[in-house]
């Protein structure tokens, strides 16, 4: 049975790069135990919200979330998290309460908070933002203004990577379903899609699947966590975008977004989209930069 890391083909891209500090990930999630000896806390800045960014409650299910997907990100290496883009720049632009501790895989954030953060994540000079984050409820109001933030994002040439969902339905959100978002779908360490993850024809379209079984990262407790779900799926996605912005400066948001759906996006018919091939997305950079010199 593959890894995580070897199922999408993360590792020989991580062999090759760190991640630039030059390179800006948002974080929109809960706030990040920053005390955590496994993060790479120099390269973490704050994106001033309604929450702090560091954690209160290293209980509280928006901290442990937080954390997790942060490690995922810029953990160090050789820490029981993927550390995918350490050197990267982690904008932390917490939008969960730390409200007690409970089983919730996904917390939800209202739309006008994750639309919030959306603005205030690309202003502050993100390449790449990750939302491992489920809507706590739709209205008229909150969706046009989290399509608004997200039509932001794609003027100024921020990818943004959405989790699908886990409530195991077929059709698509305010999210998933604007052109400029990479959707993320859960699979298995044998790249099937988990029964759980939504699907839909703009997720097929323009989404990628990720891991989403037995992932571990940084727990708030020191110990590491094992979780899953399309939240956890989602920085994979992430961490190989932030890869490639690092080793191709000057390549367009739009090729690199090509790059990781390898080109078959455009005639693709199916709910369930392709699975992230990050070595692959690579040498399709790296060929295309060889063309165009």
């Amino acid at each position: 049975m593959a890894s995580p890391l070897d199922l999408v083909r993360l590792l020989p891209l991580m062999q090759r790069s760190q991640g630039r500090p030059e390179v800006a990930v948002a974080l929109v999630d809960g706030p990040v135990a920053m005390d955590h000896p496994d993060l790479v806390r120099g390269n973490i800045r704050e994106v001033t919200g309604r929450h702090a960014s560091a954690c209160s409650k290293a209980s509280s299910v928006a901290c442990m979330h937080g954390t997790f997907i942060a490690g995922m990100l810029c953990g160090k290496r050789g820490s029981a998290a993927p550390a995918i883009c350490p050197n990267c720049t982690l904008l932390v632009r917490p939008i969960f309460p730390e409200t007690s501790a409970s089983n919730d895989d996904m917390p939800a954030a209202r739309p006008e908070d994750l639309a919030s953060a959306i603005v205030e994540s690309t202003d502050a000079g993100a390449r790449v933002i990750n939302l491992s984050a489920a809507l706590s409820y739709a209205s008229p109001k909150g969706e046009r203004a989290l399509g608004e933030a997200l039509d932001y994002a794609a003027k100024y040439k921020v990818i943004v990577v959405v989790a699908a969902g886990n409530q195991a339905k077929l059709g698509s959100s305010v999210m998933t379903r604007h052109p400029w978002v990479v959707p993320v779908v859960g699979c298995d360490l044998q790249g099937r899609p988990t029964s759980e993850s939504n699907l839909g024809n703009s997720i097929g379209r323009n989404g990628l699947m990720a891991p989403a079984r037995e992932i571990t990262s940084l727990g708030t407790d020191k110990n590491p966590q094992t979780s899953g779900g399309t939240s956890a799926a989602t920085p994979f996605v992430t961490g190989t975008i932030a890869l490639l912005c690092s080793e191709f400066p000057s390549a367009s948001a739009s090729t690199v977004k090509l790059a990781i759906r390898a080109g078959n996006f455009a005639s693709r018919r199916t709910i369930v989209p392709p699975l992230l091939n990050a070595w692959a997305a690579y040498q399709e950079m790296a060929s295309s930069r060889g063309k165009a010199s």
